[in-house]
């Protein structure tokens, strides 16, 4: 009896679930499965975000108010127009810009070149910086005392009953002008309690003139022989500037 040939049975390619596999389960568990990451993809941190949202916030804040409007003005310090001087009124209900008194200037004279040995108070330094509140030099006489300022002075000097002499006082007439020395004297001689005639810049001219063939910075006794006295042209004795209110 002749049985005909039986067909082979067919694998089945690739994976084989079984009948019974859900192909659902499969997919969702390729899902549930993370990728791989890939360099320069990789989300920002939010607090990263949140820092640089900051720091653009408050640098737009900053140029808005420190920018000047980008103007060459409002950058170059140096540029920029002076501020202007406070009006003050004038002849016939005019006004006119208000000036620094002598007083006023004096004070900035001797705060830039000084106070660092007079002291603030007009004290000095004892020992080394003689005092100029009631000091002889300064309330005296406004001769010596620009011959002082104009020409300096070395050598041991007595103000006020006290002895100074480990110092050297350097001359200012190649430093400061007719005015500024007239200012910082009419300063001096009006402040800390002291009471003695302003100076000009005319009197100060004057006296460099009179003093221009002396090279060297003067000695206590070349001062003392000087007359106590005022410089020619000036207020009289005692009429020291009254101080701004």
């Amino acid at each position: 009896m002749n049985e005909e040939p039986k067909e082979p049975a067919r694998v089945g390619q690739g994976m084989d679930y079984g009948e019974q596999a859900d192909v659902q389960q499969v997919h969702a568990a390729v899902q549930r499965e993370k990728r791989e990451p890939r360099v320069g993809a990789e989300p920002l941190s939010i607090w990263l975000i949140a820092i640089y949202g900051l720091a653009i916030f408050f640098g737009g804040a900053y140029l808005g108010r420190y920018s000047g409007n980008f103007s060459s003005g409002g950058l170059d310090p140096m540029g920029a127009p002076p501020p202007a001087k406070k009006a003050v009124a004038g002849p016939a209900g005019g006004e006119q810009a208000a000036e620094l008194s002598p007083h006023d200037r004096g004070k900035k004279v001797f705060s830039a070149n000084c106070q660092t040995c007079h002291q603030a108070n007009g004290q000095g330094v004892p020992g080394q910086y003689p005092p100029l509140a009631g000091s002889e030099f300064t309330t005296g006489g406004s001769r010596r005392m620009g011959m002082i300022v104009l020409k300096g002075l070395q050598g041991p000097v007595k103000v006020k009953g006290q002895q100074y002499g480990t110092a050297v006082m350097q001359p200012w007439d190649k430093t400061l002008t007719d005015k500024q020395i007239a200012d910082v004297m009419t300063y001096e001689r009006s402040e800390w309690g002291n009471s003695a005639s302003p100076l000009t810049p005319e009197q100060i001219a004057a006296l460099r003139k009179e003093l221009a063939n002396h090279p060297e910075s003067f000695t206590e006794h070349d001062i003392l022989a000087a007359p106590d006295e005022d410089l020619s042209g000036g207020a009289p004795a005692g009429g020291a500037p009254a101080k701004p209110g």
